[in-house]
Formats: C-alpha cells, structure tokens, sequence
C-alpha cells in the first residue's frame, strides 16, 4: 500500500472514531438540555400561532433586528452565523474527500451558486469571525483595570474560555474550507474537469492555481490532513459543548431558533409592556381575588428552579453572554449588584444542578415531606443563588430585554421571583410594606385621602366636571381623563395635570374625571411582586370604569397608560386609550392648539432635551408624538446620546419610586447630567415619575456643581440658580400656548 493509502486510511480511523464520539457526546448534550427545560411549569399558547411565529423567527433571525444599534457586529454575527448551515456542505463533502479527495457532493457539488455560497461565506467568515475576536480582546476586562472600569465591559462576568474555543472554532473551520477549495480546483485542473475555472472557484482559482503543478500523491494527501483537521475540529467542538451543556455561547446557534420561535409575543414584539399573568403549576392564569378557592399546597410565583416556567429555562439556556443586556442595564451602569446577564447565568448553572435530582423525585413520586430530595423547593433567595439587592434594583425598565439577541424574557422572570417574596415569603424591601398598606387602605401610594384627588384643579378659570355628579356618564364627554396618583397628590405632578386640563379645555375638547372615584392602577404593586394587591386594585378600577361606561381614556403617567391599555383587558376592562403627548399631538395636528412663535430672547425659542420614560417609549414604542409636539411648539431638540429604545432609566419603574437607592449612584442623578450635557434650557418630561427623579437630579447634579449649597436641598429653583427646568411637555406647551 503506498504512504497515501496508509494516509487515508488512518484519517478514515480517526474521522470514524471522533464522529461516534463527537456526534454521541453532542446528543447526550442535547437530552440534557431538553430535560432541564422539562422541568418547568407548563407555558401554554408558546406554540401557535405557528403562521405568525415562523414569520418573526424569519425576519429577527435572518434580519438580526437586535443588532441595529451595532451595524458592523451584526453584520459580522449575520455571517458568521449563516456561515454554518452553509459551510455544513463542506463537511459531508470532507467524508466524501477521505474516501476520493476529487469527491465532490451530487447534483450541487459543482453548482456555481453553490460554490459561489461556499467561497463568499468562507472568507467572509474568517474576515467577521478575526474581527468579533478583536472586539472581544480590544472590550474584555482586564485585572489591572479598576473595578468601575472593568464593570463598564459588556463582557464582564462572560466565560472567555468558552467564547475562545468556539471562535477558534469557527476560524479553523473556515481556513480549512478556502484551503480546500484551492486543491480541489488543482486537482481539478490535473483532471482536466471542465469545473476547473474561475467561474466555479472564483475566490480560491487565485491561490489554487500554485499548486497545479505538484505532484497528485501530494495534492491526494494535502486534502486527505486538511478535510481530516476540519473534521476533527468539528468533531471536538460537539464533544466539548455536548459536556458543557450551560455553555450557551455556543448552544445559542441552535436554542435561538427555538427561543425566538417560543417569544411572548408572536407577531415580533419585545416581552415588554404588560408582565405574564400570575400562573399556577399547569400554566393557567391565578384569579387571587378568590384567594379562598386556591389549593392549600399552591406556589405563587416562581420560589425554586422548577417553578420557572419552560421557557424561562430555555431562556437562561440560550443565553450567549454577550452582555448587551448588561451594558444597557441602568442599575448595573450605577453601581449596583444586578446585571441581567449574571443574572441569568446564575440561574442557568443552579439549573442544570438542580434539575436531575428535580426529575428523580418526581420519577419516585415522593410525596411525604421526609421523602422530597432536599434539592427540591431550593429558595432562589434564600439559598444564595440571587441576591436581594440583585432582585430588588431592577427598575423593569426592559432594556436588557429590548437588546436581548436571542429574546429572553429577563423583567417576566424577575417580576416572578418577586411575587414568590412579596406573596409567599413577605420579604421585600421594608419600604415597600407600608408603600402596600398606604395602596390597600387609601388607594395611593402616597397615602393621602380620595378627598384630595381634585384639590389639583383649584384655582382654574374652568370648571373640571366629575363623573357621577356633574355629568352621568364618561360617554357624555369626549374623553375621561384618568388623572392618576402623581397628577393628583405630587405637587409637580399637578402643574402636568393643570396643563394637560388648561389645553384641552382650550382646544374645546369635552373631559370628565372620576374625583375621589379613581384609585391607584397597581403597578407600582405588581412590578414589587405583590400580585394580590394589584389584582384587587385592578378590579376595582375596571368595575368602576365599566360602571361610568368609560370608552375613551386619556392619561399622563406613563405607567398608568401601560396598565390601563396593556393590563387591564385580561381583566375585563378594554378601552381606548392614550397618552396625553399622543392625544395633545393630534389636537395639533387638527389645528385645535397653536402655539405662539419663538419664546426666546433670539425669537427663535427654546433648546430642550427630551427624556423618554421606559414606559411609554420602550414598553410601549411611543417617540414620535412627544418630538412632533416639541416641535410645534416651535423648541428645537436636542436628543441626549441615549434616547429612544436605548433611553436611560429615570430609576423609579419596579417601584423603585418608594425604594431608596443605598448602593452606587442614583439613576435619576446620572441620567440628569447627561441631559444637564446636552447644555439644553430645558429638560421635557412625559411621565409624573421622571419629572421627579429627573427633577431631583438635576438638583443633586447642580449641588455637585455648587459645593457652596447655591442650589436648595428639596426641589430644583432653575430660575434662581441657572439650571435646566425639569417639566412635563404640558408643561412647556401650556406656556406657549397661542392663546388670541
């Protein structure tokens, strides 16, 4: 047998060996996987419509919508990933090429767009995939950076290991593959195969053709080693992610699919603006308002590993590390202990340790309390695996969720681990419990009585008539205006809901308000986990709206345009409702409100930095009408670097209102100088939370600047110490309303 003969038969061996193994290993990967998933709750309807969920797994898949923000990493990940269903070909071509190294695959192994694909993605590979390595080593943390500064990587905290070995993957795949390509176009040409072009290798003819002139037993050999290497680098690759099956840097290639495909929302939306209803061990929604019908034995919300719902496992599965949730977090951009990704990742690892002893003891279906494996019902808090100040800084802003690539659910998962503290442990921020009974006595979180919710409107030059006693019903009225608890007990609150009800009155729209008949929405009780106190609050208030025949809604806090709209038809009340930049902007646009030109000294008017509140913008894609309404006021905006999608937290969603921030900066204070930066006279608001926190910090931020105490402790004087006001866009709409 000649030396190429033992050649290819030793590769053969090794090819056979590793492929058993490799594929072996890989599969046993994947049944662990699948069966950590199976242990959580069941998640109905995360199936169909299959039409509509194969549609938006197509378009954020294939158009890597996540990425838009970062054009060159999305169009490196877009190659790198369609590189490997495409470059597959070439690896049942390199089993073909030990048995005839001139193998080439039937039907398409010489077809021009095939090889065409082949060679495009094959350097394109090796280009993107060396160019993520760069960032990667250019952005990861390094021990000899302080701690501040490695926490501003987006990388921190990921496994570098892991993301090493499948980028030196990928990079020797890819090599291998344009190696090949240029013998087999030289042995090709030996051949005298009429494929022997540049049409059918054209990147690779180039190279290719230095090696026509070897000898074939050298050509036979060079591509018998290199299809061997590419193999068994393939091959090593499926062992080592098949013995890590928490290594979702490189199991994110196939879970991705799945988990897009499985996402909340099926037409394509993020998991944001209305959290997933409380839920009990079958999936189905819990009704805690007949707290007396639930069995003795029930979970509310998720305690232990196996309360998580299915897709909740398969999200902290599918995880890549690659921190872009983290990078957008505004608790962990402050200083605090919680990163959506590390959270995550904890939660994957404790996992994959948990579920096997999870399924032994419902395989022996262990029902007396001595018999359950002390594995099970593990505290997620109470044993270490989240921290409380990790769980309890969120602000359910959702921008991990809205840069999210691969479509994890992060806010549903924290808010459900809440209601296990808040309902089945009564552990939560001490703040918070008499933020509840203020709530459940009195209706508001500020604990103040019903009979002041109208002391806003004293004073006007018109009258604010109230449902049930100045007019009968909210259908006599073009809008009923929910007022809300900020608009009515927060004193900057009230100059939003004095302006908002100054210019409707004067763009002759018809308003009507509930008085002492409204009462909180509850959000502020469900994102602090305390589902039984919003459920009583909801229904109270869709009773009531449904009472008034209410059809048309108006609100100025965000949160309450969130609940009402997003969260309220699962609870029987389904209205029309907006916010009132969205109703203000069309009045506008009718010509029912004029603005006067040019308030400023140069008669060309004000610069103003507008501030996107997370729940209007992010959770409920609302940018437009604030921007349109600045503008025909005739203001001229100037964005903050973070706006939009990407807009920074005020720090008051999650109930954070009522929470003091003790660790790190305060999110309102560093969201305050970046709008301070803009060096606008004006900072517009369009939610009574923002203008607080925004509004302190501007303060906080003057104060720093003026060690000499010129800026007052409590609320902002911008007049007296040359600061930017901090207003709702009422506000400064009302001021220069064009009133002849």
């Amino acid at each position: 047998m000649s030396a190429v003969g033992w050649l290819q038969v030793v590769c053969i061996g090794l090819v056979v060996v590793a492929t058993v193994v490799g594929v072996g290993v890989f599969t046993r990967g994947v049944v662990v996987i699948v069966r950590t998933i199976r242990v959580g709750r069941p998640l109905p309807g995360r199936w169909s419509p299959a039409g509509a969920r194969l549609r938006t797994l197509a378009r954020e898949v294939l158009g890597h919508e996540r990425f838009r923000q970062r054009p060159a990493v999305r169009a490196a990940h877009w190659v790198v990933m369609l590189s490997f269903p495409v470059l597959f070909l070439t690896l049942l071509t390199g089993y073909g090429q030990l048995v005839d190294p001139a193998y080439g695959l039937p039907l398409i192994g010489h077809w021009v767009p095939v090889e065409w694909a082949v060679e495009a993605f094959a350097w394109l590979g090796l280009v993107a995939i060396a160019g993520l390595v760069v960032l990667r080593v250019r952005t990861r943390p390094r021990a000899s950076q302080p701690d501040a500064e490695q926490r501003r990587s987006r990388f921190f905290g990921s496994n570098f290991a892991w993301a090493y070995v499948v980028e030196a993957t990928i990079l020797l795949v890819v090599v291998a593959v344009v190696l090949l390509r240029g013998l087999e176009y030289a042995l090709a040409v030996q051949d005298g195969e009429p494929w022997a072009s540049a049409l059918h290798f054209p990147l690779t003819a180039w190279f290719g053709q230095a090696w026509v002139g070897a000898d074939r037993a050298t050509l036979e050999a060079w591509v018998l080693v290199v299809a061997t290497v590419k193999i068994l680098v393939s091959m090593s690759w499926f062992v080592v992610v098949g013995l890590q099956p928490t290594m979702g840097v490189a199991w994110h290639r196939f879970l991705a699919v799945v988990n897009v495909y499985a996402r909340r929302e099926p037409d394509g939306g993020p998991a944001l603006g209305p959290l997933t209803p409380l839920r009990d061990g079958d999936g189905n929604p819990l009704d805690l308002t007949a707290v007396d019908d639930l069995p003795d034995d029930v979970r509310l919300g998720v305690g232990a590993v196996e309360d998580l719902p299915w897709k909740g496992l398969l999200d902290v599965a599918t995880c890549t590390e690659c921190g872009r949730c983290q990078d957008q977090c505004p608790a962990w951009a402050t200083g605090k202990p919680l990163s959506p990704k590390l959270l995550t990742l904890a939660l994957r690892d404790h996992a994959a340790a948990t579920a096997p002893y999870v399924r032994a003891a419902r395989a022996a279906g262990a029902t007396d309390e001595a018999q359950v494996d002390p594995h099970l019902g593990v505290d997620l808090v109470a044993s270490g695996v989240i921290d409380p100040d990790v769980l309890w800084s969120c602000t359910t802003c959702g921008a991990c969720v809205q840069q999210c690539p691969v479509d994890i659910e992060h806010v549903d998962t924290i808010v459900d681990i809440r209601r296990y503290q808040s309902l089945m442990e009564s552990a939560f921020p001490a703040e918070l419990g008499g933020t509840f009974t203020k709530m459940e006595r009195r209706g508001n979180p500020w604990g103040l009585p019903a009979r002041q919710r109208l002391d806003w409107a004293k004073g006007l030059d018109f009258d604010v008539p109230v449902v049930g006693t100045d007019v009968e019903s909210a259908a006599d009225v073009d809008w009923l205006f929910w007022v809300g608890c900020a608009g009515a007990f927060e004193d900057r609150a009230k100059r939003t809901t004095r302006a908002v009800a100054e210019l409707l009155h004067a763009a002759g729209v018809t308003f009507a308000v509930l008085g002492d008949g409204e009462t909180c929405t509850g959000d502020p009780a469900r994102r602090a986990g305390n589902e039984a106190l919003y459920q009583m609050l909801a229904a109270q208030n869709v009773e009531t709206l449904n009472e008034v025949g209410a059809q048309r809604i108006v609100v100025t806090c965000a949160h309450c345009f969130n609940t009402i709209s997003r969260e309220y038809p699962a609870a029987g009340g389904r209205y029309e409702v907006l916010h009132h930049t969205q109703l203000l902007d069309t009045l506008v646009a009718e010509g029912r409100l004029r603005f006067a030109p040019g308030t400023g000294d140069d008669g060309t008017g004000t610069t103003v930095t507008y501030h996107d509140p997370c729940y209007l913008g992010r959770h409920n894609q609302v940018y437009t009408p604030p921007r349109d309404l600045l503008a025909a006021a005739g203001v001229t905006v100037a964005e903050m670097p973070r706006n939009r999608e990407t807009s920074f937290c005020c720090g008051a969603g999650g109930a954070r209102m009522w929470m003091e921030e003790t660790i790190g900066e305060r999110i309102g204070t560093v969201r305050a100088a970046e709008a301070v930066a803009t060096g606008a006279s004006a900072i517009a608001t369009a939610c009574p939370f923002c203008t607080v926190m925004i509004g302190d910090g501007v303060a906080a931020h003057a104060r720093a600047s003026a060690p000499d105490d010129a800026v007052p402790a409590a609320a902002p004087v911008p007049a007296q110490v040359g600061v930017p006001e901090v207003a709702d866009i009422a506000v400064l709409l009302r001021d220069r309303l064009d009133r002849t």
